[in-house]
């Protein structure tokens, strides 16, 4: 029977560790899906799955739980990046600039919250404990991660951060929650009223493509060029088909306009009205029934060597007869600018005869099994420079420890980075969405599975013996204050959208159950949009934050 005891207890054998961390996560998963008032903790389980079987004595050796653990970690952030990277600085525009700042707030104001609590508890709990208990209660698995990290750059090895973030996570996700429910009726929020003010603000969308048909009745443009039109109007628009005394044809820029000619417009919505009142008036066009054959048709960009191109190099008009419209990249249609940048993932509409639309897809690709496989090189890459960067120390005067973005900071910045500018140096950093998710789940479910079962021997006796419950009251404080104050600021000064600011919560605790909640009540996407919209910036802080408390206030 010794093959049993070394399965269940030998804490270096590799059948133990596998065989653990199997049960642990497979377990954890399971149990997350059950759903506690419409709500599920998710992966989080496996965190208390972790305690759970730690806390019976089943672990492994303290060095294969770190790695493991930081393997986990580093593979989570780093496809984080990835995914966020593309629309981190773009986040910042326009509307988003409020949702951010609002978002900032937030996190400032739990930071504040925490201090205020760790210093006025005068010494009853210790700073990492305090930490732990921040990032259970805005639900942030990856700024414990880095918070861990910070620790270990003091050679810090004790395990409160990890019991404080498991004893303040349920009630933290309980108080997103309720801060959304208490905001709606303080406000007294009418869904009908919110959701007509949304198709308002629809109405007034200015970045999205706008497609119409318009017929040539100004004097002033007939004999012009398409060039000379474009450059009397000073404002970018593509012309992808027009049809003249009956007869179909793609324009060119020497194509020129005559009075009673009918175009195919597509310009940006904000230029839309000025472009309609210089050419003429709005017409009903049937295109499908003219006399030219053509088609339209979504070209995906598959070709490695298309990643990186401006289109306007392409020269699609001059070369192969066709226009491009548009380009839709991860579900957003963006006007077709000669200076936006060609990226693999991207589907382009192409407008031409058939078989030069055939030839623009050879030249793009357009081959859907190419995205099937995964760009190892671009992870690895990242990762490699991600720890590089992560591991430089930066002094800072007054500062009694050099500061590092550690295994967590440095390739969530260095995947920003590439998932944004990665084609400028010819790197491919499309990733399928399923692959992207599988890679983070399986590094969340090792970095959680790892903290579990580290943390486990020591989780029942601080819970039930210690201040287990004063914790979790912390952390339902530090939840639910800054969510109301800024809910209310956001709500009277700004005047945002209930639906919108649900999702501006849920993206500033970056906690998919509110998110899943606010989708729930709405029906509509605004709460995913405002979500999406702080996520970025909010998870780059949240990871951020944790370390710079641990390594600038002098605790230790």
């Amino acid at each position: 029977m010794d093959w049993i005891d070394k399965l269940l207890w030998g804490t270096t054998d590799v059948a133990h560790i596998v065989i653990l961390y199997a049960f642990v996560i497979s377990v954890g998963v399971l149990l997350g899906k059950i759903k506690f008032f419409g709500v599920s903790l998710g992966v989080t389980f496996v965190l208390f799955t972790g305690i759970f079987m730690g806390h019976f004595g089943f672990t492994a050796d303290t060095s294969i739980l770190h790695f493991l653990r930081e393997f986990g970690l580093i593979l989570f952030v780093f496809c984080i990046g990835l995914q966020v990277g593309p629309s981190f600085f773009s986040s910042f525009k326009k509307g988003g600039m409020t949702l951010n700042l609002l978002a900032v707030g937030i996190v400032v104001l739990n930071i504040a919250v925490a201090l205020g609590i760790y210093y006025i508890a005068n010494g009853r709990v210790e700073l990492p404990m305090m930490v732990g208990i921040l990032y259970g209660a805005v639900t942030n698995t990856p700024g414990l991660g880095a918070a861990q990290e910070a620790l270990n750059q003091l050679n810090y090895h004790d395990e409160p951060i990890a019991l404080g973030y498991a004893c303040a996570y349920p009630l933290g996700v309980i108080g997103i929650i309720l801060s959304m429910i208490l905001i709606r009726y303080i406000f007294r929020v009418n869904f009908a009223k919110e959701e007509a003010q949304l198709k308002e603000q629809d109405a007034d969308t200015k970045h999205k493509p706008h497609i119409m048909d318009l017929e040539v009745r100004n004097e002033a443009i007939d004999g012009k060029k398409l060039i000379q039109v474009k450059d009397f109007l000073g404002r970018p628009f593509v012309c992808s088909r027009m049809r003249h005394d009956g007869h179909v044809s793609i324009p060119d820029q020497n194509t020129v306009f005559h009075l009673g000619d009918q175009l195919f417009i597509v310009c940006s919505e904000e230029d839309a009205e000025a472009i309609t009142a210089f050419i003429g008036r709005e017409v009903q066009v049937d295109w499908e029934k003219q006399d030219m054959p053509m088609v339209s048709r979504r070209i995906l960009v598959t070709k490695s060597e298309i990643n990186g191109r401006r289109l306007g190099s392409m020269h699609f008009r001059s070369m192969y007869g066709v226009n491009i419209t548009r380009i839709n990249r991860s579900g957003m249609d963006l006007f077709a600018d000669p200076n936006l940048v060609l990226q693999v993932g991207d589907r382009v509409m192409v407008v031409g005869e058939q078989d030069a639309v055939a030839r623009v897809a050879s030249v793009l690709g357009n081959q859907l099994k190419r995205l099937d496989t995964p760009n190892i090189i671009t992870i690895f890459v990242g990762i490699f420079l991600g720890i590089l960067l992560g591991s430089l120390p930066f002094a800072f005067p007054g500062m009694p420890t050099p500061v590092k973005l550690g295994l967590a900071g440095g390739p969530l910045v260095v995947a920003i980075l590439i998932g944004r500018f990665g084609h400028k140096m010819k790197l491919v950093t499309y990733t399928t969405m399923s692959a992207n998710l599988m890679l983070r789940e399986i590094g969340i479910v090792l970095f959680l599975a790892s903290v579990g079962i580290e943390a486990g021997g020591q989780f029942v006796q601080t819970v039930v013996k210690g201040d287990g419950l004063l914790y979790v009251g912390y952390g339902f404080l530090i939840t639910l204050i800054p969510l109301l104050i800024v809910g209310i600021v956001a709500r009277l000064y700004y005047k945002t959208n209930y639906f919108t600011l649900i999702g501006l919560i849920a993206g500033s605790t970056t906690d998919p159950p509110a998110l899943a909640y606010a989708n729930q009540i709405s029906g509509n996407d605004a709460p995913s949009v405002g979500y999406s919209t702080v996520y970025p910036l909010t998870m780059f802080l949240r990871i951020l934050a944790g370390q710079m408390i641990l390594l600038t206030i002098p605790w230790m």
